[in-house]
Parts: structure tokens; sequence; C-alpha cells
């Protein structure tokens, strides 16, 4: 009976929290003013991209083509005050609605309830992949299987959500030894990453898996690992009117959507995002996101990228690995097929 009455009580706490999140969305959602709004070119069963991004023209070329080819057919961009001409290089491409605004990345829960009210009002009866523009989706047969087959397989198996861990990829050496160029691969430069020293846990709560630890773990937060990034996502979701992001793509509501694993042993679909963070770019954004004060716990996480910095870390060691294929990362248990032969 009380094993009854607490999971009602949880029930009811995360309902209320979804109520207020779609709230919060809807009103932030006013904040947001259009560019270019293509909404109107979007078919009934198109995969759909939505991002926030600040002063990332370096990135948008490459990115946008990895993409397309991988199937996305709309991108949702909100644009929070960029200066380096990246909003007028997105109001220029067909297929991106943009969206600008000068309100608190901070005061918007870093911009997850501006994704929120975006995916509510457009991403409702479609595949939403939710990411970052550093962050490349990679899943099981991605090098000759495109996105919607995936989706298809997805809406075959009746699952309504996918996960991918955040991978951490690095260059060897010095980050700033070999500039990035606009439209390159960055994996050509950050191809290393950690095959191990990963901690995971459950979330009582809202049911979903906690992943900390690799590079940053190691290199960023060494005396201080449960205060590092968390590195679980759930970045693609067949979304519905009701759904919200509870706290960035880490976990959603409602809570169904937050079990992407088999809790019997077995093992359901999972990829990761190739996570292109440490490039020649790095060490001038993180000081300019460590100024903007923006982030997540008073930007906890980018004094440790400053304060790490001074010393010019190489964040390569003996244990890393270079990034082969998909099946590299099956090998090693970072992803799985599942049923997905």
């Amino acid at each position: 009976m009380r094993r009854l009455f607490r999971i009602f009580r949880r029930k009811l706490r995360l309902r209320a929290r979804r109520q207020w999140l779609l709230g919060r969305a809807i009103r932030r959602g006013r904040r947001l003013r259009p560019v270019v709004d293509n909404t109107a070119g979007i078919g009934a069963g198109d995969i759909l991209l939505f991002m926030t991004l600040r002063n990332e023209i370096a990135r948008l070329p490459y990115f946008l083509k990895y993409y397309r080819d991988m199937g996305v057919r709309h991108f949702l961009v909100v644009d929070n005050g960029s200066d380096d001409g990246g909003r007028e290089y997105l109001a220029g491409q067909p297929d991106v609605s943009l969206w600008l605004t000068h309100a608190s990345y901070k005061e918007a829960r870093f911009g997850i309830d501006w994704m929120n009210w975006l995916l509510r009002r457009y991403g409702t009866g479609h595949w939403c992949l939710t990411v970052d523009p550093d962050e490349f989706l990679v899943y099981p047969h991605y090098d000759t299987r495109p996105l919607q087959a995936l989706t298809d397989w997805l809406d075959a198996s009746a699952l309504r959500s996918f996960s991918a861990m955040l991978l951490d990829m690095y260059p060897k050496g010095d980050l700033t030894a070999e500039p990035y160029r606009s439209g390159q691969n960055p994996f050509d430069i950050a191809c290393w990453f950690d095959p191990a020293n990963y901690s995971i846990r459950k979330n009582g709560l809202y049911g979903n898996l906690w992943i900390q630890g690799g590079v940053r773990g190691r290199v960023f937060f060494p005396d201080d690992p449960e205060n590092g990034p968390a590195l679980n996502k759930i970045p693609l979701v067949r979304w519905e009117r009701g759904y919200v992001y509870a706290s960035s793509t880490h976990m959603l509501l409602p809570r169904a959507l937050n079990l992407v694993y088999d809790e019997n042993g077995g093992e359901k679909a999972s990829g990761c995002l190739l996570h292109a963070k440490f490039l020649s770019t790095f060490v001038e954004k993180s000081a300019e996101e460590l100024n903007r004060k923006q982030h997540y716990a008073n930007s906890h996480e980018y004094k440790a990228y400053h304060n790490a910095m001074q010393s010019a870390p190489s964040l390569w060691c003996a244990q890393s690995c270079r990034f082969e294929d998909w099946r590299q990362l099956e090998d090693l248990g970072l992803i799985s097929t599942g049923n997905w032969a």
C-alpha cells in the first residue's frame, strides 16, 4: 500500500511539474521574434532538428551538411543575439526557420524553454532531434542507413524516444595547434575519446540514467566528479503536444520517455552524440561564456574549464582511443544495436 501511495504521489508531482514547464515554455516563447519562417514547407513525415545557438558561424556549414545528409528536412533555430554573422547565414538557408531573442539564456532554463515552445508548436507528430551545434549524432548503421530508417524502426517497435550518450572528442596535443576552419569536419582534428572512465546511476524520480565522467571528469573535474557535466541525452523523440524536456535534453516528461534502457538484462538500441567542443575555438568560446555567466550553476562548468586551461593541458592520455566507426563504439559498450539488426 505504501508503495502504491508513493507511486501515486510521484505521478501527481511530475504531472504538476510538466504543466508548470509547459506554461514556462509558452511564456518564454513570446520573447522569440521570427527572423525567417519557412515552416510552411515542413512535410508531414519530415524529421526536424531544433537548436539554440550564439556565435557559432564557424560550425554551421558542416553542421547543416552533416544533418542534411543524415535526413533532417528542416532546422528550427533560436539565435540568442549572435554578432558573428551566423544569423545572417542561417537566414539565407531555405530549410531553416530562425527566431531571434536577446532574452537571458539562463532565465530560459539555458534555452530549453525556447526549445519546448518550438517543439510544442512545430514538432508535434514529428520525430524531432534536439542538439547543440557541436553535437553530431552517431547511431548503429548510420553510415549506411539514413535517420528515417531508424525512426521507421522505432515507430514499428512502438518506441517514442532514443538515447545517445554525449561522447567528448578531442585532439592529441595542444587544442590550439590546428586551427579549425569553417566547413571542416571537426573530427578530422578532434578524433580521440575516452573509452571508459564513466559512472552511471539511475534518477529515482524521473527514471532516466545519469552518466558522468570521460575526459571532462578526468581533466576538469578530477576532485569533484559528482559535479561534472551530465553525459546522458535523449535527443531524438517522436514529439507530442504535452511533452517537455525537464532538464536540457537529459530527461523528459512524461516519465516513460526516459526509460530508454532495458531493466531486465537486455539492451535497447542507443547511439552517441560526438561532442566537438574541444577545438581551437574552445579557449576563446569558454572565456566568452564565463564572462556572460549564462550557464548552469553560475557557470561552474566554465570556471573549471578556465582554471584548467591556464596550464594548457593535453586532453589526450595513453588510454585514449582514436575514433573509427560505430562498430568500435558498440564493441566498447558505448552504443547498442538492440534489436535493430
